[in-house]
């Protein structure tokens, strides 16, 4: 196993959570590398650490990784382990790890976390990210075996979160608002799929409608094919349909928010 660790929270930085998990880290793996995705998922918001997630690891060094959004700690909800081919997900079983151990090419297998000898000597009931999930991690990139951490699992009784709406009826994508992003873009669940059943090409106009409005927007390729403040719909670095403005802020300006549902047809 590479020694690289990435890590994913919802813990912030204004406190010392995150160094407090780097350091159980680095007493137990001071080789690791430890790569920090992300710590400002929105608290609590499982489906959006599961997004970025997903969207993130297939870009990542082979190794292990901690992702931690977990209203539930302390509960009866499990952590777990979940091995692809090439990488380790270390984490709550509450739906944040499957949608990225597919897209590292789907579940090989899965450990409940039960063995109290890899973790910190005390546990608490509210930091599972220190006394569990990093020192799993640390001990698996020096060498311990999935096997090791626990109790063999069925993948396929993981926590699953809902799978987002996504489909073409009539020449109208019917789909969801999947993540918005710190500019305010708004990435559908719509991907390259569904845009190819539209048959849209760069120039052409679609109707996006929400609960809350319609509005047309030039599909192109990138932000500056429109003038500044204007609205553009893109096929965005992840290979979903973003709905942006040139300079602003989509989101605000359509009231857009995660899970809203959205349908998009072209204009002809």
């Amino acid at each position: 196993m590479d020694a690289h660790i990435s890590f994913l929270t919802d813990y912030g930085t204004a406190d010392g959570f995150v160094a407090a998990c780097h350091g159980v880290i680095a007493r137990i793996a001071p080789q690791a590398r430890v790569l920090d995705i992300t710590h400002d998922v929105p608290p609590g918001d499982i489906r959006r650490g599961a997004a970025l997630l997903a969207q993130t690891l297939p870009y990542l060094p082979a190794g292990v990784h901690i992702a931690v959004v977990d209203p539930g700690v302390g509960t009866a909800r499990r952590g777990v382990l979940v091995r692809t081919r090439d990488h380790l997900l270390v984490g709550p079983d509450n739906g944040l790890l499957p949608w990225a151990a597919d897209a590292l090419g789907g579940p090989v297998s899965a450990h409940e976390l039960t063995n109290h000898e890899l973790m910190l000597p005390r546990v608490s009931a509210t930091f599972h990210g220190r006394d569990v999930f990093a020192p799993i991690a640390a001990h698996l990139v020096i060498g311990t075996a999935a096997h090791q951490v626990g109790a063999r699992l069925d993948p396929g009784e993981l926590v699953r979160l809902p799978d987002p709406v996504a489909y073409v009826i009539d020449r109208t994508a019917h789909g969801e608002v999947l993540t918005v992003d710190r500019f305010g873009n708004v990435q559908t669940s719509l991907d390259t799929v569904e845009v190819g059943e539209l048959g849209i090409i760069p120039g052409d106009t679609l109707d996006v409608r929400s609960v809350d409005g319609e509005w047309r927007v030039v599909f192109g390729t990138t932000y500056g094919d429109v003038e500044l403040s204007e609205l553009v719909a893109i096929v965005d670095a992840a290979g979903y349909l973003s709905i942006a403005v040139n300079g602003g802020d989509a989101s605000a300006l359509l009231r857009l928010g995660p899970e809203k549902q959205v349908t998009v047809t072209p204009v002809r």
